[in-house]
């Protein structure tokens, strides 16, 4: 460790470096003021003067601490190139033109004051728009990497990127290098608006902008996604998101893009830098929050940049400034651990020999490499502690080894026959296995060990009727297609071969013959028919009361005799299960003609049936081998053109798999806690919006309001993130039980399946923790759980176009707000309304209210049952979409409302609620922004498979059939008595 004199040094180097930078950005503005004299200020002589001969600060934040002397060469060599290359299309500096005329003409460099032709290089005015993409990368995993940064850093070469200071500006760059091969197809308007819509996400993610830019940009957005040629009273939608598709069009790795997909995208690049990079110092949300308010201050005391020359001079100050502050925050903890390490009985542990073992010793331990792995990296024993420990390490961990593709192709499939092995064989893949010991019970415990249901759904949860208490559950499988429908439709033919195709290539390329495989893929596909037959259809598993059976573990042996549950139970649990242990089973009827089923299929048909919906999923964490074989099945189920990239399947896994650990570097390095603060307070808006309707609903009578309005009182909030994951102790607990290792992503998988499954199966005989989250925070979407009465809004998903704080109020109720009302409307939805206020399942409604419900569902079932997907001739299903229809209407009514009052709240504000450059009124900004959070586009067999399995409405009639239920939009775009956005008959539940 570097010696404390010299950090105590390091540390007020860099505060005399952020003090000459910050009076360095006041010379600017002051410069841009117009108020600079011909004289340097006498603020900067005092830095100046310390400096070599010839040299100013400016100058050394410019070149020496952002560019490496390594790379300045190579860096002035492209700017100078360039000049030559743009000077035909240059206005000289300007000196001709009125200060007014420059801003107007670098306001937007794409506008028609520049000359026809001009190449994209030179529209740009910012001299660091250069490829940097050959300098090396920076990853600061331990102090003494630190601490060997910061002496570099010291000798004036720090960072050692520029990616480091600006981490979007390199996947920006690639995008402009997209936009600019459009441009050259003829779509130069349209490359631009995306360029621009990309920008603004990744902008949001690094806090840029002032409010006013903010405000601005947003109203540009939401003006080119508009066909203010279509009456907004005759399709709303198409006035709202006629141009989406078109500044859109479907990444060809996806099946359908719509906002959530675009805000998903922007999450993954920020996940990615996340993961990629050494794990910056923590600075808790408040003081981040301070940070970025005093930032805003200080922009506001001079001229805002005019040119984009300036802009990009104070976009790297920022970055400067946040980069420096992040080194001083690091010394800091340099400084905490000296202390701790004078005030703490480390000093014992020294002498101790009970102390924890050193690098070295831990080195010794480890087991020495195989013969056939002389050529491999040996993994670093520091490298093996930290992991071992950290829970954000192993989340980098487990991503590294996921996105490593040479590693993966070296160990190719051995890790997959080795499980494989070790379940017992797969039929086809060994021409001598035998049945004498095969027992299909105790092969579906094993495979649930590693968190697959296969035959049968196993879960400890909580007791629907008992909230408070944990319990063994089981119900009726899941197939290898979306639905049922898709086995037993003959329609479906197409999918049915597709699939079948897709089994036999997979076992091909594990090594079985291809008759082999083709003659097995057929009895499985004859054989998963069958099984999907003696599935219930989702039509009847609505009424879950009906399907709830609890008895003990003994009766379940006397009703379906023919599985050995106590065995299968035993297997899962490692542990002698009581015959008395109760359990809920909401399949009795599927249980008993599966043993039917089975008792007529041959074992090895129904072990090969088993091991494919195992190895399925398995060949994910291999190597590439099988892209192609899942692309071709996928783009006949979906429609999607080509494979994701590796990095995006493998920040889904870590995020799935992790997501705590990523959730924890997440919130920590971008959440701002006003969001989570503001979204606090509209959701209380939002529960006194459904007080006011429950009092104006005339078919609830009076004891049902009482209990509806306690159920809505004591629904619990989860906003953001849970509050362990900022305290490393708590969160490396969470993680404990998962080893991880940086080159066996297979091996990564299964302990992560192996440690889930066991936490799960863990929770039995303990009481419900109803404080517990159940979604990771980087996530965008948002829940409502049933059994806990609780809503739950991740990090994710508080971002543009649901929430800005610099948004106006309009667009935040309109977004967010609707999507906070939708919520908590589920918890009175058609299976909600089941539930109490503890979570429990009775029936706590009175008949006549129950007969009111349900005549104001059957208007909604109805309503929507009308509306054809016209790209694909089907009809909605209204039965099945009803819960999402009838929050999506309740949510719009209750955000509205909530937002009418906000405004007589806030009389002062009113003006202050309107967009720039948008003709419309506040409460038609409200209905705008939740039409457009419904933007999207999907490829035909993506349609066709949603509205087949999903109980979602596609986004088009999510908007049409929400605002056509509305008196409020009616009154305020004053649609006439016959339109089609105001028939005379209008559904509402809530």
């Amino acid at each position: 460790m570097l010696p404390l004199t010299l950090v105590l040094i390091l540390i007020m180097r860099l505060d005399g470096m952020l003090a000459a930078l910050q009076l360095s950005e006041q010379r600017m503005r002051d410069q841009r003021a117009a108020t600079a004299t011909a004289n340097m200020p006498g603020y900067m002589e005092s830095y100046e003067s310390l400096l070599p001969e010839g040299e100013t600060y400016n100058e050394l934040i410019h070149d020496e601490f952002l560019v490496p002397q390594a790379k300045r060469s190579h860096l002035e060599q492209q700017m100078a190139e360039r000049a030559r290359r743009c000077q035909p299309y240059r206005y000289g500096n300007g000196e001709t033109m009125d200060l007014e005329d420059r801003s107007t003409l670098m306001k937007d460099s794409r506008t028609s004051f520049l000359p026809q032709g001009m190449p994209r290089e030179c529209i740009s005015n910012s001299d660091f728009d250069l490829d940097f993409q050959s300098m090396p990368d920076s990853d600061l995993e331990d102090d003494g990497e630190l601490l060997r940064e910061l002496h570099r850093f010291q000798k004036k070469s720090a960072p050692k990127r520029y990616k480091d200071f600006a981490p979007y500006w390199l996947e920006l760059s690639r995008q402009r290098r997209e936009a600019e091969q459009q441009r050259e197809a003829g779509d130069e308007e349209l490359a631009a608006q995306i360029s621009e819509t990309t920008a603004a996400l990744q902008s949001f993610w690094n806090e840029e902008g002032t409010r006013d830019g903010i405000r601005l940009a947003q109203a540009q957005t939401m003006k080119r996604y508009m066909d203010t040629s279509v009456d907004p009273c005759e399709d709303f939608y198409k006035f709202a998101c006629g141009n989406w598709e078109k500044l859109h069009p479907i990444p060809k790795d996806k099946a359908g893009f719509d906002t959530f997909e675009m805000l998903r995208e922007s999450l993954d690049l920020v996940l990615r830098n996340l993961l990629e990079k050494s794990t910056p110092p923590a600075i808790v949300p408040e003081e981040r929050n301070i940070q970025v308010r005093n930032n805003l201050k200080l922009n506001e005391q001079g001229m805002e940049p005019e040119t984009e020359t300036d802009q990009a001079a104070e976009l790297v100050a920022k970055r400067l400034r946040r980069h420096i502050v992040s080194r001083r925050h690091l010394l800091n903890r340099i400084l905490m651990r000296y202390k701790r390490f004078t005030n703490s009985t480390k000093r014992k542990r020294l002498i101790d020999p009970t102390r924890e073992k050193t690098k070295e010793e831990v080195a010794a331990a480890l087991p020495a490499p195989n013969a056939k792995d002389k050529q491999r990296h040996v993994v670093d024993a520091s490298e093996y502690l930290k992991t071992r420990h950290d829970a954000q390490l192993k989340a980098k961990q487990l991503y590294r080894s996921c996105v490593n593709s040479q590693l993966l192709a070296r160990r190719g499939l051995e890790p997959l026959h080795n499980i494989i092995r070790d379940l017992g064989g797969w039929p086809v893949l060994d021409q001598q296995w035998s049945d004498t010991n095969f027992n299909w019970q105790a092969l579906a415990a094993t495979l649930r060990r590693y968190n697959n249901d296969i035959l049968i759904v196993q879960w400890v949860g909580a007791d629907i009727k008992n909230s408070e208490e944990n319990i063994i559950q089981f119900d009726q499988t899941g197939l290898g297609l979306p639905t049922r429908e898709y086995f037993l439709q003959p329609s479906n033919g197409k999918y049915l071969m597709a699939y079948q195709r897709y089994m036999s290539e997979v076992m091909h390329k594990m090594g079985a013959a291809k008759r082999d495989a083709l003659s097995t893929a057929r009895e499985l596909i004859a054989f998963e028919t069958s099984l999907a037959g003696i599935t219930a259809p989702a039509e009847q598993r609505l009424n879950v009361t009906k399907l709830y059976k609890r008895m003990t573990l003994q009766q379940l042996e006397e009703v379906v005799p023919e599985i050995g549950w106590s065995a299968y139970l035993s297997t899962l649990q490692d542990r002698q299960v009581s015959d008395s242990e109760e359990v809920v089973i909401y399949a009795v009827d599927y249980m008993k003609q599966l043993v039917t089923l089975l008792a007529e299929t041959e074992p090895r048909t129904i072990a090969n049936y088993m091991m494919w919906r195992f190895v399925r999923h398995r060949i994910n964490n291999v190597d590439d081998r099988f892209d192609d074989i899942k692309q071709t099945f996928y783009h006949a189920l979906f429609g999607r053109e080509e494979s994701p990239q590796r990095w995006k399947v493998c920040i889904a896994q870590v995020n799935t798999n992790m997501g705590m650990a990523v959730g924890s570097m997440f919130v920590t390095r971008y959440f701002d806690n006003n969001s989570k603060r503001d979204t606090l307070r509209m959701t209380h808006d939002l529960q006194q919006a459904f007080r006011d309707i429950l009092k104006t609903t005339d078919w609830l009578d009076p004891i049902t309001k009482h209990l509806a309005e306690e159920k809505v009182n004591a629904m619990s909030l989860k906003i953001g993130y849970p509050d362990f994951i900022l305290n490393p102790g708590e969160l490396n607990e969470k993680y404990a039980g998962i080893d991880i290792h940086p080159e066996k992503y297979f091996e990564n998988t299964l302990n992560v399946l192996l440690h889930t499954a066991r936490t799960e199966q863990s929770k039995l005989h303990e009481r419900v923790n109803k404080t517990n989250w159940q979604t990771a925070p980087a996530i965008v979407n948002a829940y409502y759980s049933r059994n806990k009465n609780q809503i739950m809004f991740p990090a994710g998903i508080l971002q543009p176009p649901f929430y800005h704080r610099h948004f106006p109020k309009s667009l935040n109720f309109g977004g967010i707000g609707v999507v906070i009302g939708h919520e908590l409307t589920h918890g009175f939805d058609d299976k909600g309304r089941l539930f109490d206020r503890n979570g429990n399942i009775h029936k706590w409604w009175t008949d006549s209210s129950i007969r009111g419900f349900d005549e104001r569902a059957r208007c909604i079932i109805a309503q929507y049952s009308n509306y054809t997907v016209d790209e694909v001739g089907i009809v909605l299903n209204g039965e099945s979409t009803q819960g999402e229809n009838i929050a999506d209407n309740g949510g719009l009514r209750q955000a509205f409302h909530a937002y009418k009052r906000w405004l007589k709240d806030h009389p002062d504000e009113v003006e202050d609620e309107l967009l720039p450059g948008l003709n419309m009124t506040a409460p038609q900004l409200f209905f705008l922004n939740f039409g457009q959070v419904w933007c999207g586009a999907m490829r035909p067999e993506a349609i066709r498979n949603k509205l087949i399995t999903a109980i979602h409405s596609p986004g088009r009639f999510r908007v049409i059939g929400t605002l056509s239920n509305s008196y409020d939009f009616s009154r305020e775009f004053q649609c006439a008595a016959d339109a089609p956005m105001n028939p005379a008959t209008k559904c509402s539940v809530w």
